[in-house]
């Protein structure tokens, strides 16, 4: 059992509040993690996907009574809309009778149908966000020792999370066959029943291809006009598949940040596929060594970065990236309050010079920290104000700024 990071933050919420929302895609791990942090409470779970356990919630007050001393957890929430309603007035209820806080553990797959869904709990529900798998719960820890220059953290992990992606069932495959053979099941999971109740149904050769498309234009400015005639669809058509891919948390739009300077920035949002995994499924590559040798290695380390550090960092920090028209660009900028942004920009490579455009994007940002994320293990300045660091390193950083 890998011991996830978020676990925590589950456990404090259902102790402050009376219901806690996770939410994350499929297959991330959500039930898992739900059903080991109750091993020692009394708990019901319900998975709504099943017909036999949407029938035990057809009269949710008498079963929600007959279950008011345990936690109930409740699988793909989002499939009940109305049932929001019914949960406000257990909750209430139970206020009124002393039982105020751990009653109701929520799990959903679709962010945005879940989040609008709760407004009715506002109050009386947490939210924790759970992703696949980061760099910090499985790439080990170095040993105490003299000296931290010493102690580099192990590349392989960090090469097989890049490789295979996060996602538990494909990370922890006996074998690179059967982790593709995993994502591959997935995508297709995704495509013939998932993607289709969120949107307009299309054909899935043509949804296969647009997620393909999305997936070689990892990190690349989204243009749905140019999707779209490729696809030979209508440009809302490919919106709406686009939102419900980041519905689903499968895909993240980048959004553009500004900065208080007379400048033309770029106003398109940026797409990554979440996953490295699932991105490398769709392009067909099965190992490490067909990745180094194709186009998308770059891209796909820099979308395997950026998904990781925003995980870490959490919602303490606004995520954006920030270009202007004459070139100035920074991967990432993680806008922790007004005034503090952190910098950072991603370099698949062991000699990690950034490139012009980085030291004129710092010049009109004025972060309070740069960086530069590479693959290599030693951290040292590049600039006086801009420092070399490794994924890991750069996470236990993010991690200590955010408590």
């Amino acid at each position: 059992m890998i011991k996830r990071r978020i676990s925590p933050q589950v456990t404090d919420g259902l102790r402050r509040q009376p219901a806690v929302a996770l939410t994350g895609p499929r297959q991330c791990g959500k039930t898992t993690l739900a059903r080991e942090l109750v091993d020692d409470r009394p708990s019901t779970y319900l998975d709504l996907e099943l017909a036999e356990d949407r029938d035990r919630l057809a009269e949710p007050g008498p079963f929600f009574a007959d279950h008011a001393d345990e936690l109930v957890i409740i699988d793909e929430v989002q499939r009940m809309p109305n049932l929001f309603e019914e949960l406000r007035g257990v909750i209430d209820r139970g206020r009124r009778e002393g039982r105020d806080t751990g009653r109701f553990l929520l799990l959903g797959s679709a962010s945005i149908a879940l989040l609008t869904q709760s407004e009715t709990l506002a109050g009386r529900i947490a939210y924790v966000d759970l992703a696949p798998f980061d760099v910090t719960e499985v790439v080990p820890a170095p040993d105490p020792g003299p000296s931290p220059i010493d102690r580099p953290r192990p590349a392989r992990e960090l090469d097989r999370l890049w490789v295979r992606g996060g996602f538990p069932r494909s990370f922890l495959a006996e074998s690179e066959a059967d982790s593709v053979r995993w994502r591959d099941d997935l995508v297709r999971s995704c495509i013939d029943r998932y993607l289709p109740q969120l949107g307009p149904r299309l054909p899935a050769a043509t949804l296969n291809r647009l997620w393909t498309m999305l997936a070689n234009s990892q990190g690349g400015l989204l243009n749905t006009s140019r999707l779209a005639g490729s696809l030979g669809i209508d440009g809302r058509t490919v919106n709406r598949y686009v939102d419900a891919l980041v519905d689903l948390l499968l895909v993240r739009r980048l959004t553009p940040r500004g900065a208080n300077v007379n400048k033309r920035l770029t106003r398109s949002t940026k797409v990554y596929v979440r996953d490295s995994g699932i991105v490398h499924s769709l392009l067909h590559i099965e190992d490490k060594e067909a990745l180094l040798g194709h186009p998308i290695a770059g891209p796909s380390w820099e979308g395997m970065v950026i998904e990781n550090l925003i995980a870490v960092a959490g919602d303490r920090a606004i995520p954006g990236f920030y270009r202007t028209a004459a070139g100035a660009e920074i991967d990432l900028v993680l806008d922790w309050s007004p005034g503090q942004a952190w910098a950072i920009e991603v370099k698949r490579s062991l000699n990690p010079i950034p490139a012009r455009g980085f030291y004129s994007a710092i010049e009109d940002v004025e972060p309070s920290r740069s960086f530069v994320v590479y693959p290599g293990t030693e951290r040292f300045r590049i600039a006086p104000n801009i420092e070399a660091i490794s994924l890991p390193d750069l996470c236990d950083e993010l991690i200590a700024q955010a408590r």
